[in-house]
């Protein structure tokens, strides 16, 4: 870049230097577009500095205002989340999802899965219970072959 703050590959038409013109156009409309171009280019660089103006001039008014950035993010979430819930496939969804749980299939398995469930529960428990009763009967009894009560032994990490 030149210090006009154009490529000094460019020519004054703007076009690639050694290059030509592209048909059906003119050196002059070339010259006229090169100038509507730089003209397009800065009023982009100015509505940037205008949206960057804008943007400090909302973040000051937010802070004056007690808007933190988390308290933007909970605003957004709620939103979209309320967006969703009104959104046509979570509406179908949920239809459909009430419709299963309704279903006399659908209660048979919930109530044989609870019933599984409270089952295993119970065995785990008498499971428990069983080890803790025969631990308990172990400890009482002395160990052979050594000083040590089995109670130590049961007490002390296995050495590795």
């Amino acid at each position: 870049m030149d210090s006009s703050g154009q490529d000094s590959s460019m020519t004054s038409t703007g076009l690639a230097s050694g290059g030509t013109l592209p048909p059906g156009l003119t050196e002059e409309e070339a010259e006229e577009m090169q100038l509507e171009l730089t003209k397009v280019d800065d009023e982009i660089q100015t509505l940037r500095q205008v949206l960057t103006a804008k943007e400090r001039h909302a973040t000051e008014l937010k802070r004056r205002l007690g808007i933190s950035p988390l308290s933007e993010i909970k605003q957004n979430i709620t939103k979209g989340w309320h967006e969703v819930q009104c959104s046509s496939a979570y509406l179908t969804a949920s239809a459909t999802l009430e419709d299963i749980s309704r279903s006399e299939t659908y209660k048979r398995t919930q109530d044989t899965l609870s019933q599984a469930g409270q089952m295993t529960s119970a065995a785990i428990s008498t499971m428990g219970s069983a080890i803790r009763s025969r631990f308990g009967e172990m400890r009482a009894l002395p160990y052979s072959g050594s000083n040590l009560s089995m109670r130590h032994s049961l007490s002390m990490p296995a050495m590795r």
